[in-house]
């Protein structure tokens, strides 16, 4: 692992031409371009608010829309490394094919493309919860939670975009499988909904799914919700950083056979 980061690090200049490319493709064809990363948040809370207004909807929480926007924004970039990891490998086949370079670069700077298109549509985010007058607390631990979210979202395109050299209905088991992570995820509803079905000696089962920790730590700095302990956080922190372990080792493991599948 201490030479791979020592090979990427000497590749700096590669890692960064590639993040660059990765997030000029995903704007090329738009008018707006780049104001799209602010424009769309903008665009989701409106509508969400909208209708939130219309049909009276606030899961008998006052500040629910709030609570449900920070669940989304969070989401969407897990949703955007996963969609984007699927042609990581396979859409650089001449790159893989045909230059000397640490492969894990690839997605590396899918993850942190999509990174920075997260912390813009987090700048949105914020704005709007100062508007709407929302408390924040324990902002120190933002650091720790975005990097351990980075960690989570590089150890799932690793192991998506490895995955789909070998096996071509990943996209088909992905979509599946990301809409039931969904739902097992405290996106829309709070994670006391969860906890309420477990036993109290397994609560800690709830947050085995990283997604679980992940958002319920971004609403306790953003919102300065009480719940969970950090010690459940903790948790799904653990399991985040293991997925990126997995990830970098699966990925290390079958790059070698990359050329002979593309």
């Amino acid at each position: 692992m201490i030479s791979l980061f020592k090979d990427v690090c000497e590749r700096r200049e590669l890692l960064w031409i590639l993040v660059a490319r990765n997030l000029k493709i995903r704007y090329k064809n738009s008018a707006l371009g780049f104001f799209w990363t602010l424009l769309s948040p903008l665009f989701m809370i409106l509508i969400y608010a909208t209708f939130a207004s219309i049909l009276k909807w606030n899961s008998g929480k006052p500040d629910y829309l709030q609570f449900l926007i920070i669940g989304l924004v969070i989401w969407q970039f897990l949703m955007m490394c996963l969609g984007d990891s699927l042609n990581t490998i396979t859409g650089s086949s001449n790159l893989v094919k045909k230059t000397a370079f640490p492969r894990v670069i690839l997605p590396l700077a899918m993850t942190v493309a999509n990174l920075i298109n997260f912390l813009l549509t987090s700048v949105i985010l914020v704005l709007y919860l100062i508007i709407m007058r929302i408390s924040f607390s324990n902002l120190g631990w933002l650091p720790v939670i975005v990097l351990t979210h980075f960690a989570l979202c590089l150890g799932m395109g690793l192991i998506v975009s490895t995955t789909n050299v070998f096996f071509k209905d990943t996209e088909h088991l992905l979509g599946v499988g990301t809409l039931a992570w969904f739902f097992l995820s405290p996106v829309f509803y709070s994670i006391s909904l969860q906890l309420d079905r477990l036993p109290d000696s397994l609560d800690w089962a709830a947050f085995l799914n990283p997604m679980t920790g992940i958002i319920c730590a971004y609403r306790v700095c953003l919102m300065s919700d009480t719940s969970p302990g950090r010690g459940m956080i903790a948790v799904s922190f653990v399991m985040a950083w293991l997925v990126l372990a997995l990830g970098l080792l699966l990925f290390q493991h079958l790059q070698r056979r990359f050329a002979e599948e593309l």
